[in-house]
């Protein structure tokens, strides 16, 4: 396979993902703000930019992340290359490159999703945006069940599962540091009704809550790190993205009689998961821990580019 179309594959997969998770996190934090009672003025709205890892970029071009804001920087600004608008445009602009690769239903949901996402983009508030964000998640779903179900699974599809896994991994870890931050340090909230909205909260941004209840009793912020860090069924947990992602790039470099640079770095990223455990992760800091696996998620990713897409290499 070409390294421009592997290159554009992985980064359509990659720019699908983000978008649905972007409105995912927005969806779920409207949820929590009817199901605590506020208004959208007393709403964090804040956090969900730093979820993103783009609150710089917001804190320069806007002055209060108040709804408004918040909505057009993650939905629909164009200068901020991780917006929905944006994520939709570069999906379907690396689709387009590729259309003899991936399957023609694949194309045209992922031409149609483009199309709807421009139609909407002058909407500026949450109450007209809820199915927007809603249409938005169903259309990832079925674009991916499309890829699963209309594509060989040769090169082309590894590609793409390590572009979707590897961008799971680092917004599950993104989103559940900036959440254990906001809330650890109220103690008064632990264990109360409060506390077990919020955590809810968290693994309802991971699409997480019905399979976490099925594993555990009650919420609990140990837990709740557990499962979306450790779990090797869970398929947003960081542990599962991992491996999936190691399992197809061993697929795409299984002829090599020596390892590439990407197989190291993702063998040291999954055994820096399988050697630990959450006890040790809350005893030593869980966002010092975060912080080195996106450290590590970020060398993975240049080891990638690095193996397949840099043609000077």
């Amino acid at each position: 396979m070409l390294s421009r179309v592997a290159n554009s594959i992985y980064w359509m997969s990659r720019y699908l993902e983000r978008a649905e998770n972007v409105a995912r996190f927005i969806a779920v934090n409207v949820h929590l703000m009817l199901d605590m009672g506020l208004d959208a003025d007393n709403t964090q709205w804040k956090p969900l930019v730093v979820t993103t890892g783009d609150d710089a970029d917001f804190d320069k071009r806007y002055h209060n992340a108040n709804e408004k804001n918040v909505i057009q920087f993650l939905t629909f600004d164009p200068k901020n290359m991780n917006s929905i608008l944006s994520c939709i445009q570069y999906a379907r602009e690396n689709a387009r490159t590729v259309r003899e690769i991936i399957s023609s239903e694949m194309w045209e949901q992922i031409n149609d999703l483009y199309h709807y996402v421009q139609k909407h983009s002058r909407k500026r508030h949450i109450v007209d945006l809820h199915t927007f964000y809603t249409h938005i998640r169903t259309y990832s779903h079925l674009i991916t069940g499309l890829c699963e179900n209309t594509m060989s699974h040769g090169e082309g599809w590894h590609f793409a599962q390590i572009g979707k896994m590897l961008e799971r991994a680092d917004k599950t870890a993104r989103m559940l540091d900036v959440k254990y931050f906001l809330l650890l340090p109220n103690p008064e909230y632990v264990d109360s009704p409060y506390d077990a909205v919020q955590w809810g909260a968290v693994l309802k941004s991971a699409n997480a809550f019905e399979m976490y209840r099925k594993h555990f009793h009650r919420v609990s912020y140990k837990d709740v790190t557990d499962f979306l860090i450790f779990d090797k069924e869970f398929p947003r947990s960081m542990m599962y993205c991992v491996q999936a992602a190691a399992g197809c790039l061993a697929q795409i470099a299984n002829d090599r009689s020596s390892p590439l640079p990407a197989q190291i770095e993702m063998t040291k990223l999954h055994k820096s998961l399988l050697s630990t455990s959450v006890e040790t992760v809350l005893a030593n800091g869980l966002h010092e821990f975060i912080d080195v696996f996106q450290f590590n998620l970020n060398i993975v990713d240049r080891a990638i580019h690095q193996s397949f897409f840099d043609l000077s290499a």
